[in-house]
């Protein structure tokens, strides 16, 4: 059964005029190794910690810019919002399609909130915790194309061309902000679409970013901005001792106008400067030890790396399923060709390089999760490869074969193909990335024992389940499994009203 909406009744929590004021119990574990009758031996002990929580109930009007956007992703995100808030219908060549949010996390998923008469009840994700509508949000940003955002949608070739004719009045004039160009961290196939180029120094260019942010923000009137990385992917930096290991180095490398700072780095220090969210859509090493220092230091919130979309995610959800079912995979092969203009960027292997890395790193928690399986450094052979095929165009398809080891010397080969509108996957993880790292700035917490409440780390761990990259706070494990990922960022939210994990141990039943 489905129902809309609900309200936690519980002496854990309190609904105010202005905030949700809840009280979690943490339940989970914490081990000591430790000599006991001569030997060392693992001791597991079970953890109580009581932790309280304030949500801040008044939802912002919202800001979003977007570095690329008029890329593909960019421009069919605009487009997708722009339809719903008009209640927009086209004809394709099957039906009159609506227009709808599906592939989106908070906006099209469920979650469980118990039982009624033996029937599981479910709610919309997006109803736990008072969230921005994004119909609502209001789009700016920049691009190194100076195409208005109408151009570009006809240029990516994504939506259908009734959909197109019936968007075109709202985007065309829509015009990006000149982007930060640097041809050395891009293929070389990228400069003839930059006719649209911040110029100056590397000083200059966070400066403008800063004032573009501001100007943005005084324009619109939204009361928060959040800024997305969702232009070309870069080579990774370099990360040199001196020059972006600390953000004082940083900073000094900027004011001597370094070559090795990236654009995205750029934006990056400028959104840190503003106290803006910044989130990374692309594989690069956007967050360099000094970038991360600064954000850390000024508690800016920041996220990432590369949206996890649709052949990564399969691959988190299949080998989690393998490994948890004792089985081993030997061999994970990778093939991709896409088309557009993400495809073209990642025909140089400086660039790909980049990719190959954030799609290779993806199992590496499941695979040391299981000892039994794997010895100490073991590891599946995983290969990746991209090939740019420019007649599929958005259209890109995937196709991997796994090999596993199964009981006695046995084999099992899986083989999937998978095609998928690579733009209309991507653009509901856009939103839900912004909209999530909005509601997360609201939410405030404190553990038992702790004197006054503070913020989420800055590094955001809960955007996890939406990039194939997490960024992680330092010291904190890297997980990749999808179910995890989701279970996490779900019963966070659920702690915030004052509501258990979902444990689905079903005991009523028993």
């Amino acid at each position: 059964m489905f129902i809309e909406k609900f309200r936690v009744e519980s002496p854990n929590v309190r609904y105010g005029e202005e905030e949700i004021e809840a009280v979690y119990y943490y339940e989970t574990t914490e081990l000591v190794h430790e000599a006991r009758d001569g030997a060392y031996q693992w001791i597991v002990r079970p953890k109580s910690v009581r932790y309280d929580f304030k949500t801040q109930t008044r939802v912002p009007k919202l800001g979003v810019m977007l570095v690329g956007w008029g890329g593909n992703n960019g421009s069919t995100l605009t487009a997708g919002v722009i339809a719903n808030r008009e209640g927009i219908s086209w004809v394709t060549k099957d039906k009159v399609q609506q227009a709808n949010y599906f592939g989106s996390l908070t906006q099209a998923s469920t979650i469980r909130v118990g039982s009624y008469n033996g029937e599981e009840i479910y709610a919309p994700f997006k109803n736990l915790l008072p969230m921005v509508n994004p119909d609502d949000i209001v789009f700016g940003g920049w691009d190194i194309s100076n195409m208005n955002l109408a151009d570009a949608m006809a240029r990516a070739k994504v939506l259908d061309i009734d959909l197109q004719k019936q968007l075109r009045p709202y985007m065309e004039s829509m015009v990006p902000l000149p982007g930060i160009f640097d041809p050395d961290f891009v293929a070389a196939n990228q400069g003839a679409r930059a006719n649209h180029v911040l110029k100056g120094t590397k000083v200059e260019q966070v400066q403008q970013i800063v004032k573009d942010i501001r100007e943005f923000k005084e324009k619109t009137q939204v009361d928060k901005v959040v800024v997305l990385w969702t232009a070309n992917t870069e080579r990774y930096s370099n990360v040199i001792v001196g020059l972006n290991d600390t953000t004082e180095n940083l900073m000094a490398s900027l004011d001597k106008n370094e070559a090795e700072i990236s654009p995205s780095t750029l934006y990056g220090i400028a959104c840190v400067l503003e106290n803006v969210p910044y989130i990374n859509g692309s594989p690069q090493n956007t967050f360099v030890p000094g970038l991360i220092d600064m954000a850390i230091q000024r508690n800016s919130l920041i996220g990432g790396d590369d949206f996890k979309s649709g052949q990564t995610k399969m691959k988190s959800v299949l080998v989690d399923f393998l490994v948890g079912a004792g089985i081993k995979p030997t061999s994970i092969v990778s093939y991709n060709h896409l088309g557009n203009n993400d495809g073209m960027n990642l025909s140089a292997p400086q660039t790909f390089r980049s990719k190959e890395i954030s799609k290779s790193n993806v199992v590496d928690d499941m695979v040391s999760s299981n000892g039994i399986l794997y010895e100490p450094g073991e590891h599946p052979d995983h290969v990746i490869v991209i090939k740019y095929v420019p007649y599929v165009g958005d259209s890109k398809r995937a196709m991997d074969e796994y090999t596993s080891e199964i009981f006695m010397g046995g084999r099992s080969t899986i083989v999937l193909h998978n095609t998928c509108e690579d733009s209309l996957l991507a653009a509901p993880i856009i939103l839900d990335l912004v909209l999530l790292a909005e509601l997360s700035s609201r939410i405030q917490l404190k553990a038992e024992g702790e004197g006054k409440f503070s913020s989420f780390h800055p590094v955001s761990a809960i955007l996890s389940y939406l990039t194939k990259a997490p960024l992680v706070p330092p010291g904190t494990p890297v997980v990749n499994a999808l179910a995890k990922q989701r279970a996490m960022l779900e019963n966070i939210l659920r702690a915030c009203v004052g509501l258990s994990p979902e444990n689905n141990i079903n005991l009523e039943y028993k």
